[in-house]
């Protein structure tokens, strides 16, 4: 591929950063755009100065107007924790920011990928989950800005398509994991591997028989960046997320083995809304896209740990200091 001006959105972000990353290690322009509500700029300080890398603050409820040849729509908060912090501007983020970011798309006449999410299945009725499934969503629960707001924004995407014939790509994210995810943000990965390391009690919600299938950040980004180079009309929606299912305790358990850590594990109640199940048929991702995940759980886990023994040993000095 010829060297392009690509727009990432969310670019700040944890997938954001890693996809900024693989754009700028190909040769392309990047214009990163965040407003920093959960991004952060430490995951792309190392790419302040480089002459292919521009960073822009904009929050993208609000217009944007700049030239480029593609566009990937990750603004929007992806964690729980985050999401209901502010959940009418979770819900505008993924509304407004569609639009705003199609309008753009729409005036340019280049593809957009919208980085939608395995939440707008719910808590799924059928198992795997493939993009045929229409979803099981409380449109008023506590989880719904985020579930709804990313519904919202497929329809969006696919009415564009439909009535202005836009070049759209939709890709459904499953769980993801692996450096640069934000030690405070809720999810579960990150929640165990910190607890482990500091030797706190691992909470598990529920009684850990939920599943989850867990996808390293570097093959999520593969599939990302595959989907957006197929020809118009590969529209989607594609799931991208690992098949492999793992129960929450499994997790727990290679969490505390892999650390070496001596934490014990709680279990407190499940919240609302909290998915009993959730795993991708990857069919068309496969077939589609020549994609299918390689990193196995426990060595995507080793790389994450070993962030997260970073991070908190930086940490540490200002600690003292404090």
């Amino acid at each position: 591929m010829d060297m392009e001006r690509v727009l990432v959105t969310g670019g700040g972000g944890f997938l954001g950063s890693h996809l900024v990353d693989r754009l700028i290690a190909e040769g392309h322009e990047v214009l990163c755009v965040d407003n920093f509500f959960t991004g952060s700029r430490r995951n792309i300080d190392h790419l302040l100065g480089h002459p292919r890398f521009e960073l822009l603050r904009h929050d993208v409820t609000f217009p944007l107007y700049v030239e480029v040849d593609r566009i990937y729509n990750l603004a929007c908060p992806a964690s729980p924790i985050h999401y209901q912090r502010d959940p009418v501007q979770t819900t505008k983020t993924s509304v407004l920011g569609a639009i705003n970011m199609l309008g753009l798309a729409k005036r340019l006449h280049v593809p957009i990928l919208q980085a939608s999410t395995s939440e707008v299945y719910g808590d799924p009725e059928v198992h795997p989950q493939d993009e045929s499934y229409w979803g099981r969503v409380n449109p008023v629960g506590t989880r719904a800005c985020y579930d709804e707001g990313k519904r919202a924004a497929e329809t969006l995407f696919f009415d564009y398509r439909r009535q202005h014939g836009l070049d759209i790509k939709v890709i459904r994210i499953f769980n993801t994991y692996g450096p640069r995810m934000d030690a405070n943000d809720g999810r579960v990965v990150s929640n165990f591997i910190v607890q482990a390391l500091k030797g706190e009690p691992i909470t598990i919600y529920g009684d850990g028989s939920q599943t989850r299938s867990f996808c390293y950040v570097d093959d999520l980004i593969d599939g990302m960046v595959r989907l957006m180079g197929t020809k118009p009309g590969f529209t989607g929606p594609v799931n991208v997320g690992n098949p492999v299912e793992f129960t929450i305790a499994e997790l727990a358990e290679a969490t505390v083995r892999l650390t070496g850590s001596q934490s014990s594990i709680e279990y407190r109640p499940l919240p609302a809304d909290d998915p009993r199940q959730r795993k991708p048929d990857i069919g068309i991702a496969r077939d589609g896209l020549g994609w299918t995940p390689h990193v196995p759980l426990e060595q995507g886990l080793e790389k994450t740990i070993a962030y997260f023994r970073g991070v908190l040993e930086a940490q540490r000095p200002l600690d003292r200091a404090a």
